[in-house]
């Protein structure tokens, strides 16, 4: 028991949440240098050295310089083992990610210092807020002229409604950075300076000893003064405040030249929290309990091109997995073996044979598992907290192009579908397929993959924005289907409405009270 609660505790499970170009896969590579799990960064842009960012493997991630899908990557680094879930920032996949954020215990938010908070950092905040996640600030690009820190910091209380602690205070910026003021370490890291001048300790009063070169910038002198303001009406350190979401540690630096990003490493692995207890049927699960429990959070179809394979993520939450071992389904009640197992550097993975509470590992799926799906080891079996099933807004009718390819067709779309990006929705009487999504990137993600991974060209036949309402028991007249409120099923062979605007959905709400509908975000 000491030994898996050890194990436990020195896990660290995080997301990097971020607007688009906020530097996110940046500051990922360079945690992962810090790890040794890779000795070469290769940011997104570097496309003329066809050198590409680890955590971006899909084709169309690399051809855009952008995260689409969510992934997973395990280092060590000073007795922890850390779990990062790359999450996309694009805001057409604020589902993936909403999901992803189900699994973590705390969240890194980047934010760009020229930009400040931006919609989709704000969107994604409010999650983590929603579900008290802790979160820790890195404001990233300081080598650029950005917006004054003390207006960053209002920002993020006006904007964010949550208070700050700066662990650090940039000195100077662009092209008259210095480098940081370290509040927490009492010292001061100087930016591109020589390994053994880097760090430069401050004595009592928080002041450079004896001579030296940084003293005669009257940049150092204004820090000063800002650093005297934040210690006299800044907000105080409170460990507690950090662990339940109130208050967030903000760190300044810049992930491009992994300046301050070591410094941020360290102090984030002090205060982040080990594995929590989870809400389930059961009652909390504790981490540390030693039958082993987890819960799918993402399907991921075609991570090795060569075996059309398709991999379920598995957040365990207590006790520990072994390969080959045999577990229940909470779903079905069936007992099974989960005999082949990986863990994973982006698209590289290696079989893991032993993991615990606070890791992340990929399970081969046959087919057998869908997104919120409860394992447990034990007899009795129960269910973790539902997950967020998102209500698509946009919706296209999709058929492929040469008739010849059915069976390809529809291979790739129930496995894409499996992955929850997309939502798969049938006509009723001519059974035409319709696919919804919460943005028009996801279809192009689809179009691309269907492309390039099942090799089958497809046509997207533009159905606009609607208004998707399930009915409570299925039990509808069919005849009140018309183009104004169609009636679909979706994969799950449940009816779904397809109201044309809100007029739509009034209108039909009034003529037919007996028929119940639902919004199934708001049941979650």
């Amino acid at each position: 028991m000491k030994k898996l609660r050890d194990e436990v505790q020195s896990r660290r499970t995080f997301a990097i949440i971020s607007h688009p170009d906020a530097g996110k896969t940046t500051l990922t590579e360079k945690l992962l240098l810090f790890g040794g799990a890779i000795r070469d960064a290769g940011t997104v842009k570097a496309k003329k050295t066809g050198k590409f960012a680890t955590s971006d493997w899909m084709e169309i991630e690399k051809q855009r310089g952008i995260s689409v899908t969510s992934s997973v990557m395990q280092f060590e680094y000073d007795g922890f083992k850390v779990n990062i879930l790359d999450t996309p920032g694009h805001q057409d996949f604020s589902e993936d990610t909403y999901r992803t954020l189900t699994a973590v215990d705390s969240a890194v938010m980047i934010i760009d210092s020229a930009k400040g908070i931006e919609d989709q950092t704000l969107k994604l905040f409010k999650v983590c807020r929603m579900r008290g996640i802790p979160i820790f600030t890195f404001i990233n690009k300081l080598d650029r002229q950005g917006k004054a820190p003390l207006e960053l910091l209002a920002e993020l209380e006006e904007v964010l409604g949550i208070e700050s602690y700066p662990m650090n205070w940039p000195i100077g910026m662009g092209k008259e950075f210095l480098g940081i003021y370290d509040r927490f370490n009492k010292r001061i890291e100087q930016f591109r300076v020589d390994e053994d001048q880097r760090f430069i300790p401050l004595n009592e009063e928080g002041e450079i000893d004896g001579d030296h070169s940084m003293k005669e910038s009257s940049l150092y002198d204004q820090t000063l003064e800002e650093i005297m303001l934040l210690d006299e009406a800044g907000n105080e350190f409170s460990k507690e405040r950090i662990a339940d979401g109130t208050l967030t540690p903000v760190f300044f630096g810049s992930a491009l030249t992994t300046f301050g990003v070591q410094t941020f490493l360290d102090s984030y692995l002090q205060f982040a929290p080990e594995p929590q207890p989870r809400n389930s049927t059961a009652g909390e699960i504790d981490p540390q309990s030693e039958e082993f429990s987890g819960f799918i959070f993402k399907i991921q179809a075609n991570m090795n091109p060569a075996h059309r394979d398709r991999i379920a993520f598995l957040r365990i939450c207590s006790g520990k997995f072994e390969r080959g071992m045999t577990v229940q389904l909470s779903r079905t009640g069936k007992a099974m073996k989960l005999a082949q197992s990986t863990q994973f550097m982006a698209d590289d993975r290696s079989t893991v044979e032993e993991a615990v509470a606070g890791d992340i590992i990929g399970l081969y799926d046959p087919g057998t598992y869908q997104i919120g799906d409860t394992i447990v080891s034990g007899k009795e079996g129960f269910q973790y907290e539902r997950l967020p099933q998102f209500t698509p807004e946009l919706f296209v009718r999709v058929t492929a192009k040469n008739v010849m390819k059915q069976k390809h067709f529809h291979k790739g779309i129930q496995q894409l579908v499996q992955e929850g990006a997309i939502q798969l929705f049938k006509t009723l009487k001519t059974e035409e397929y319709l696919l919804g999504a919460v943005g028009q990137l996801q279809f192009e993600v689809f179009e691309a993959r269907m492309r390039n991974e099942y090799n089958v060209e497809v046509l997207m036949e533009r159905q606009g924005s609607k208004i998707a309402r399930w009915i409570e028991g299925d039990d509808v007249n069919e005849n009140l289907s018309s183009s104004r409120s169609l009636l679909v099923t979706d994969r799950y062979d449940k009816k779904v409405f397809l109201f044309e605007n809100e007029f739509a959905l009034r209108w039909f709400q009034d003529k037919n009270p007996e028929v119940k509908l639902y919004n199934p975000m708001d049941a979650s």
